[in-house]
């Protein structure tokens, strides 16, 4: 029995040595500003969360990541936790309060409740042609060029020498459970391990939370999920034409979820997902356990290129 569970993940915090440059990539890769204070900037998507991306003024470097929960008493079981911060009331634009701790490798986690909810942000479409032209579009497409729609925050992966024991955090503490776990050799030695929410019979992300195997713990990569697949090529042809930040992967399909994938580099090496089309999963839904080998497998695209695997902001 965990002591929570977690909602969905709410935003990754990061911290940037210049907010202005943040912004620049934040918005080219599909963010609009919610809020923007002298240390801190917040951005958010179409969807109604008032921020799904926190970058604070300082050395560049991850933070950690928030989760939400359905109910205050979530709050009050996790603040009971040694370690875990008293409940507080959060001092920066949205509101809401929050309980801070660490996980295993020391990146602060925030379980959020009661964070301000803003009207969706409209997204834009060319007009579609009342008459019938000589070739008439499928009904729903035809964005506006331009950057990516980001709607919301997806997932957040974490690396760790010790993914056992991170693994066995995030079960205790905030109530994921296995989708798919992934093992060097033999079903002794655990190296990565795909983690959803548990929402009973409601049908959720594949994952919530990816914990994969480096020697050195960090952030490897926030995901967010955009629009449609149209909107991944729409984004990534802005991205190629602004010229300024560095193409990671894809774009591809994973094996694993199933999801639509396109990765970026933001200016100080943090990397960033455009996401759509994965798999949904219940509460009842099987685990897979699965050798080493299979696991960076691309239905299609590129497999997973060395840089790629290794990659991790600390």
């Amino acid at each position: 029995m965990s002591v929570i569970k977690i909602r969905a993940i709410e935003y990754g915090r990061l911290r940037s040595p210049d907010l202005d440059v943040q912004e620049k990539f934040l918005s080219d890769f599909g963010f609009v500003r919610s809020a923007r204070t002298k240390t801190a900037l917040y951005m958010r998507g179409t969807g109604s969360s008032h921020h799904l991306h926190v970058s604070e003024l300082g050395p560049a470097g991850f933070i950690g990541f928030a989760y939400s929960v359905e109910d205050p008493e979530s709050l009050e079981r996790i603040a009971r936790v040694p370690g875990a911060t008293p409940i507080e009331e959060i001092d920066e634009p949205g509101g809401g309060r929050r309980v801070r701790l660490r996980e295993p490798n020391g990146y602060q986690i925030e379980i959020v409740h009661g964070i301000e909810k803003l009207p969706e942000l409209p997204v834009e479409r060319y007009p579609q042609p009342e008459s019938d032209p000589v070739v008439k579009p499928p009904k729903g497409s035809r964005f506006k060029f331009g950057p990516s729609r980001v709607r919301r925050v997806a997932h957040g992966v974490i690396s760790t020498p010790d993914v056992p024991a991170t693994v066995r955090w995030w079960r205790e503490m905030l109530g994921v459970i296995p989708s798919d776990e992934f093992y060097h050799g033999s079903y002794d030695t655990l190296v990565g391990s795909f983690n959803r929410v548990d929402a009973g019979d409601e049908p959720v992300d594949h994952h919530v939370v990816y914990i994969t195997r480096n020697q050195t713990a960090g952030l490897q990569h926030l995901s967010f999920e955009v629009e449609d697949v149209e909107d991944i090529f729409i984004g990534k042809e802005h991205l190629e034409r602004v010229g300024a930040y560095e193409h990671m992967r894809g774009i591809g399909r994973h094996f694993f979820a199933s999801q639509i994938y396109d990765y970026w580099l933001d200016p100080w090496g943090r990397m960033h997902e455009h996401w759509t089309s994965s798999e949904r999963y219940t509460a009842a839904s099987r685990a897979n356990r699965i050798i080493f080998g299979e696991a960076f497998i691309a239905k299609y695209g590129e497999h997973a290129p060395e840089r790629f695997i290794k990659h991790v902001t600390p």
